[in-house]
C-alpha cells in the first residue's frame, strides 16, 4: 500500500503545499502574503518552510526591492511533483477511481 509523504502530510505543510501548487509553474509568492493566506504565525511558517526547504520542496529567496527586504516563496518541481503524488496517493487511500 503506497504511504503518504511525510513531509507534506503535516497539516500545516499541507496547506503550504497545497497554497503553493495552486500557482503557477515558476510563479512565487510573497512570505507576508503567503502568511496572510493560511492565518500562520512568521515563526511557525518559517519552521515549517524550513522542513519543506530541506526536502527540496520550495525555495525560499531572499531579495530587496529597493531598500526593502522581500523574502519570496515558490514550490520546486521537485515540490510539485510530491505534492501531485501526495494527492493521487491521498485519493487511492480514500478509494476514488483515477
Amino acid at each position: 500500500m503506497a504511504e503518504l509523504d511525510p513531509v507534506i502530510h503535516a497539516a500545516a505543510r499541507l496547506r503550504i503545499s497545497a497554497t503553493l501548487a495552486s500557482l503557477e509553474e515558476g510563479d512565487r509568492i510573497t512570505f507576508p502574503r503567503l502568511q496572510e493566506l493560511l492565518d500562520m504565525t512568521a515563526g511557525n511558517l518559517s519552521t515549517h518552510l524550513r522542513k519543506l526547504e530541506d526536502a527540496e520542496y520550495v525555495v525560499v529567496e531572499k531579495t530587496h526591492q529597493g531598500r526593502t527586504p522581500t523574502t519570496f516563496v515558490s514550490l520546486t518541481r521537485r515540490g510539485r511533483r510530491a505534492f501531485e503524488d501526495y494527492t493521487e496517493t491521498l485519493r487511492h487511500l480514500l478509494g476514488e477511481k483515477p
